[in-house]
């Protein structure tokens, strides 16, 4: 994965993340049901990790029936602000946004025009 789709993908689970708080799982199957069918379980993880060492991230650990403590994931208010700036430079047309939506097309299959025609196809949820 390169690393522009990886800041975007931080974007965009940030963006689910403002919702409500979410298990990894849930997030894997938010970003499926939504277009990005190829994306691997252990790709999520690792951006979740990454987030959390990051500080955008809060994370709450539930007990689980099935075995060891669920990680539930909550955006914070650092994460707010990495949203907002991120879609601020998605939005304003700033360095490289054109080709975050490109990578995303190109990860997802999707048509690069669908991408900039509906930004905000994860808050109609």
């Amino acid at each position: 994965m390169t690393e522009m789709l990886k800041g975007t993908l931080e974007g965009i689970v940030l963006q689910i993340l403002a919702g409500q708080p979410a298990y990894g799982y849930e997030i894997t199957a938010r970003l499926r049901a939504n277009g990005l069918t190829d994306i691997a379980e252990g790709t999520v993880y690792a951006l979740l990790i990454r987030i959390e060492k990051r500080g955008l991230v809060d994370v709450d650990r539930l007990p689980s029936e099935k075995g060891p403590p669920r990680k539930v994931y909550s955006r914070n208010a650092l994460g707010r602000d990495y949203l907002n700036e991120f879609w601020s430079s998605m939005n304003s047309g700033g360095p490289g946004a054109s080709s975050r939506n490109i990578s995303i097309s190109s990860a997802t299959e999707v048509h690069h025009d669908w991408w900039v025609e509906n930004p905000t196809w994860l808050t109609l949820r």
